[in-house]
């Protein structure tokens, strides 16, 4: 059975939006930087796609086999790739870094596990100093 000229043209328009869009595109190449940082660029990918087609009865009405009716039709996609955030892996860290300036509680979000990191730091220097100090008491 032959395909009706609407699959066609649908399966057309699918495989080449397929071939435009694939996981590359949300996330991009690695950048490596001098110190060895590795920058991940992240994109929104959003498409659209529509496909329609009429058929047209003959003139004549002498012929009536269905299958031969004239076919008009055609299809269209759009895409829209937008940068979001990068990711920033340095050494053992990761941050994530938002291109969207906006959202200044974003901002305070994305800063709290290294203010918790700073803080487990500090605590933790201060009960090595604190520890020093009282074996140093003990052997006086």
């Amino acid at each position: 059975m032959e395909n009706h000229p609407i699959e066609t043209l649908m399966t057309s328009t699918m495989e080449n939006l397929r071939d435009m869009i694939d996981v590359n595109t949300i996330i991009g190449e690695p950048i490596e930087s001098k110190d060895g940082t590795l920058i991940l660029p992240i994109s929104k990918v959003s498409f659209g796609f529509a496909s329609g087609g009429s058929e047209f009865s003959k003139e004549s009405e002498t012929e009536k086999n269905i299958d031969k009716f004239p076919f008009g039709g055609g299809s269209g996609a759009g895409v829209s790739v937008k940068p979001v955030a990068f990711l920033v892996l340095k050494h053992d860290s990761v941050r994530l870094l938002s291109v969207d300036s906006n959202g200044g509680y974003d901002k305070i979000l994305d800063t709290i596990p290294q203010i918790v990191e700073m803080i487990k730091d500090s605590l933790g220097k201060h009960n090595e100093t604190k520890k020093e100090k009282s074996d140093e008491e003990l052997t006086v």
